[in-house]
């Protein structure tokens, strides 16, 4: 099998390069993959996705298998802002609720470090830490601390 890695904005792959350049030599149906791959990153519309294919030539078939854009990005998408603070300590850029702390878990879950959702939004509002990001209007730290309070024990039930 030929693997292809390319890094793709959700949705919105194409025949041209870097996919169609790699794909065409392998007799595969560029159409199809470029379909199955925008079908697949649809939901990261926005964000730049890896993505990789294998091809096998033989058989002329194809899987594609999509990557989890990093954390930052996908909590930059939750919130609505173009990036983090150059100085989280002295420049504030946002905040993001609990709930999209949760919606950022339920589409990284399989690449954090964390398997509870208890975890899992501990470790997302440490991030939020180091983008000028508040949680529920406050400090991260803060935050952490009420997670481990059992204030959102209702929310990030496992």
């Amino acid at each position: 099998m030929t693997e292809i890695k390319v890094l793709v904005e959700g949705g919105k792959a194409s025949a041209g390069a870097p996919l169609g350049p790699a794909l065409g030599p392998l007799g595969v149906n560029i159409g199809d993959v470029v379909a199955k791959i925008n079908e697949k990153t649809k939901s990261y519309a926005g964000m730049k996705v890896p993505v990789v294919v294998d091809v096998n030539a033989s058989t002329k078939t194809f899987e594609i298998n999509v990557g989890s854009p990093p954390t930052s990005a996908l909590i930059k998408k939750e919130i609505g802002i173009d990036k983090g603070s150059s100085n989280p300590k002295a420049e504030l850029k946002g905040n993001i609720s609990m709930e999209q702390i949760k919606n950022v878990i339920e589409m990284k879950i399989e690449k954090l470090a964390s398997y509870k959702m208890k975890s899992a939004a501990k470790e997302i509002a440490g991030v939020c830490n180091s983008m000028g990001i508040t949680v529920e209007g406050k400090p991260a730290k803060e935050a952490i601390k009420e997670i481990n309070e059992g204030k959102f024990d209702d929310l990030l039930k496992d």
